[in-house]
């Protein structure tokens, strides 16, 4: 952990599943043109983007500002200094018959391991978790109908026992997908590790728990 103590990393949360993770560099996840999901268009700027699969709803790279690193493909490579590695999964429960493929990626910033599950549409099988290998902070739809559900989302979570789990791709005010909202999700979560957060969270590696703790971002 030298090196990263008093680091301050800053997550924010842009609706659906779009998120900015700030440290010495700015990473945005599946960014999305709002209009198109009855959401407001995000205002970043990033230093790398990562696009889980070709769908609208994340792929929408033109609305990030900046000298931008762009990855789309599965794999390991190291961008900007920093480490990323993208393991294909299915978008469905079809083995990718209905929906196509899906990225998952997993990347180290500021001493923190974050995994982003994009449209994840089934569980992982033990070969993938080996892939992603360690989770700090996970990030993992519930909505169901096009990813997995709530029920899904904590087995998933219990078998890669991040110490953040955050939820994302569900039904808010105003989405235009009708998808779950996070209700079903939070019935299975212990209250005293549910941390409401608003749309942004800032912390320091020291700051993260033993055991998985659950924030909940609004928009």
């Amino acid at each position: 952990m030298r090196g990263f103590v008093g680091v301050i990393m800053k997550i924010v949360w842009h609706g659906h599943s779009c998120f900015e993770v700030n440290d010495r560099l700015t990473v945005v996840i599946d960014p999305h043109d709002g209009k198109s999901l009855g959401l407001r268009t995000p205002t970043v700027k990033a230093d790398i983007v990562l696009i889980s699969h070709d769908h609208f709803d994340h792929n929408c790279a033109r609305i990030v500002k900046g000298d931008f690193a762009i990855v789309r493909e599965p794999g390991a490579r190291t961008v900007k200094g920093m480490k990323i590695i993208g393991v294909e999964a299915d978008h469905d429960d079809a083995n990718g018959s209905k929906r196509g493929r899906v990225i998952i990626y997993s990347f180290m910033l500021g001493g923190i391991r974050f995994c982003h599950c994009g449209d994840l549409g089934k569980l992982l099988d033990p070969p993938q978790m080996d892939a992603i290998g360690p989770v700090d902070i996970l990030f993992v739809p519930v909505g169901g109908v096009f990813t997995i559900d709530g029920a899904q989302a904590l087995q998933l979570i219990s078998a890669l026992k991040p110490k953040i789990a955050i939820p994302m791709h569900f039904r808010v005010g105003g989405l235009s997908l009708s998808i779950q909202t996070i209700d079903r999700f939070l019935e299975g979560i212990p209250k005293d590790k549910l941390l409401h957060v608003g749309n942004a969270a800032e912390f320091e590696k020291e700051d993260l728990p033993e055991s998985t703790e659950y924030w909940v971002f609004s928009p």
